[in-house]
């Protein structure tokens, strides 16, 4: 086999993977993960308000 070969095999390997990853990434069992995943964030924000208004509570008290 010649340098030529292998190039085209790598490249239908790496054509293969990307399509593997876009299926998996459009999948109906990863939505939910995603979901909570990008929805993280808020709920982060979201606990430290509460942290924040609990401590100001206390401090009125």
């Amino acid at each position: 086999m010649d340098y030529g070969t292998w190039r085209g095999l790598f490249t239908i390997v790496l054509l293969v993977l990307f399509i593997a990853i876009i299926f998996w990434s459009y999948s109906r069992r990863s939505k939910k993960a995603f979901d909570e995943a990008a929805n993280s964030i808020f709920d982060e924000d979201q606990k430290s308000e509460s942290v924040s208004q609990e401590s100001e509570s206390k401090k009125d008290e």
